[in-house]
């Protein structure tokens, strides 16, 4: 199963569960399921602006997003991160570089490492 469909699985289930909570019990499970999709937001759009060669704008503006936000969100990806410049964003260049690298068949560069803290369950 690719991995976009395993995380809509996902979601669905947490959103299942949400449904089956009182809501003091729900906001855990919504809030995962609205983290999930977030990712899932980001990776297609990297996906797209690398595979289907769509701008930076034209994707963010399919997914809702002003061209600003694009690119930060863009350096969390798995597909685009290894791309990220100093400042922690995605810029046409490295989406130019990522598509070079594809079509040569080079894997990305590692993205660099990010602290993330934990959060209690």
């Amino acid at each position: 199963m690719p991995p976009e469909r395993d995380a809509l699985e996902r979601i669905r289930r947490l959103l299942a569960a949400a449904a089956e909570e009182p809501d003091a019990e729900a906001l855990p499970h919504l809030r995962e399921a609205a983290d999930e999709l977030t990712m899932l937001i980001d990776e297609t759009m990297a996906r797209a602006v690398v595979d289907d060669g769509a701008s930076l704008r034209a994707a963010g503006a399919t997914a809702g997003l002003t061209e600003n936000a694009v690119g930060p969100r863009l350096a969390r990806t798995k597909t685009l991160g290894g791309y990220a410049n100093d400042a922690g964003r995605v810029t046409a260049a490295g989406v130019e570089r990522a598509r070079y690298d594809k079509e040569r068949g080079e894997p990305a560069p590692a993205p660099p490492l990010r602290f993330t803290p934990r959060r209690r369950k």
